[in-house]
């Protein structure tokens, strides 16, 4: 998977994860990745409601550590 671009919402919590990568997405072309980081637990829960909500695929999620690893693909 090739990720065009990755943002670090390490620390923030919840909405500023998601508002960050609407953000982002909305710069980005369509079929684009983008890979977002956080330490914030309910961004697993938040991404899933978001990419429901917008259109955007979620192409994967982990957790590696403290880590919340969410990949979208842009619509």
């Amino acid at each position: 998977m090739s990720i065009d671009r990755e943002i670090d919402t390490r620390g923030l919590n919840c909405p500023l994860p998601i508002l960050k990568a609407k953000k982002a997405l909305n710069d980005m072309e369509s079929g684009q990745l983008l890979k977002v980081v956080s330490t914030d637990p309910g961004s697993l829960r938040d991404f899933q409601a978001f990419a429901r909500q917008t259109g955007n695929a979620l192409m994967e999620q982990q957790t590696q550590g403290t880590d919340f690893i969410h990949v979208l693909k842009r619509r």
